[in-house]
């Protein structure tokens, strides 16, 4: 007697048996990056912590500075508030925008950053998808502290579309300057590291600008150096549209620096993260 001698399925058989379904389109750019952002976003619900730097930091340093520096800069803290909110608002997103990097070194030494390299999608979306989950929480920060600033006398000339083409201004400056803190993720060895880092730059950067005096006030060397600082320009410019004064020109330059970080430091990124080990 004969054995039969069954012939393997065919790959299509196998797919046909095994598939419940339809095999799902691959997913696009814009998609992709947007189901990273939303991870991002989740993290918020499993570590609400994370919402202290975009609610209480905001808050305190507005108070603070206000009712600390107002009376003896200005004569009153409503008076100098009318000045201070504005730069107050772009320290609060800049200084928390250091948060992306250290939130992609934590995927890497937790291994997270290898499963995503190895999924089937776009290879910069993770990174992209990060930073706009953080564009949201500038966004919240940027309430916050205009909210406030209301609630203490803050009016400005400009009017609500002068202040939310200021906060969209920030956003665009901030969403490019978060690169930089991209790429430190990626090279430093540990979280502690990237927010050194971060810190060793935006301090001096906020501080040594106009946020809280005018630069003419100060001395001619120093004046020079605060006017240089492409912080002090950011303010001017977010400045102005709440004040209802802005110049094509102080706009112009906040655009051209954020597409010139942006060019500069998201190649130099994507390059690191496709070649990490």
């Amino acid at each position: 007697m004969t054995a039969v001698r069954e012939r393997p399925a065919s790959g299509e058989a196998l797919r046909a048996v095994l598939a419940v379904r339809e095999r799902p389109a691959r997913p696009n750019a814009v998609r992709a990056s947007l189901t990273f952002g939303w991870r991002a976003m989740l993290r918020i619900k499993h570590v609400p912590e994370q919402l202290f730097d975009v609610t209480a930091f905001p808050v305190m340093l507005t108070l603070v500075f206000t009712y600390l520096l107002g009376g003896a800069l200005a004569g009153s803290p409503r008076e100098y508030l009318q000045f201070l909110l504005p730069g107050i608002l772009v320290q609060t997103v800049v200084m928390i925008t250091m948060y992306t990097g250290v939130a992609l070194n934590v995927d890497i030494a937790k291994g997270v950053f290898d499963r995503i390299r190895t999924l089937p999608v776009w290879r910069p979306s993770a990174l992209v998808g990060a930073l706009l989950g953080d564009a949201v929480r500038y966004t919240l920060a940027s309430v916050v502290v205009v909210t406030l600033g209301l609630v203490l006398g803050f009016r400005p000339a400009g009017g609500v579309v002068g202040v939310a083409l200021g906060v969209l201004l920030l956003l665009v400056f901030s969403f490019a300057l978060s690169w930089i803190w991209t790429m430190l993720g990626l090279v430093m060895r540990t979280q502690n590291a990237v927010m050194g880092a971060s810190m060793l730059v935006l301090f001096p950067l906020t501080f040594g600008s106009n946020i809280f005096v005018d630069p003419s006030t100060m001395p001619g060397w120093l004046e020079s150096v605060v006017r240089l600082n492409p912080i002090t320009h950011l303010v001017t410019a977010v400045r102005g549209l709440m004040a209802g004064d802005v110049t094509v020109g102080q706009v112009g330059w906040v655009l051209v620096a954020s597409a010139v970080l942006v060019a500069v430091f998201g190649p130099v990124t994507m390059r690191l993260y496709a070649t990490r080990r």
